[in-house]
């Protein structure tokens, strides 16, 4: 699997997380059902993989997400968590816990990637704001890792 399609079924299955209240598993294993049977991206099914990388993001985002809306906290000034869209939420939250909590994919490449899946889902501003909450973060990411 892609780590762009990944990326995007762990944001998905996370607003479906929150939303639902389904557990992991459930909410990425409908998302690829339905990614297969639309095909909208155009991803032949043999590329789909298997659903492990997902899981891995989105049980390890979820399983921190305590610890990410706090750290991020910090670098939303004038907004607090729970009052962002929950597209630009779970977006900065996989960005977070990659970042900070993996070493397979640099940050910048985290970043980018960021700003792409929120100009994606969410609104015309999501991907600047995404970008300037995670241009500050990546500033302080040595002692963010070391925390």
């Amino acid at each position: 699997m892609k780590r762009r399609l990944a990326r995007e079924i762990t944001v998905q299955s996370l607003y479906q997380m929150e939303m639902n209240d389904v557990e992991a598993n459930e909410a990425v294993t409908m998302l690829l059902s339905e990614a297969g049977g639309e095909n909208e991206s155009e991803v032949e099914l043999s590329d789909m993989g298997t659903p492990e990388f997902v899981l891995e993001l989105v049980n390890g985002v979820w399983e921190k997400k305590s610890e990410i809306d706090a750290l991020l906290g910090d670098y939303l000034k004038g907004w607090q968590i729970s009052r962002l869209s929950r597209v630009d939420r779970q977006v900065l939250r996989l960005a977070a816990y990659e970042m900070i909590f993996r070493d397979d994919a640099p940050a910048k490449v985290v970043v980018n990637e960021a700003i792409e899946l929120a100009k994606h889902f969410g609104t015309t501003e999501s991907g600047k704001f995404v970008n300037g909450v995670l241009g500050k973060m990546i500033q302080d990411i040595d002692q963010l890792k070391n925390k």
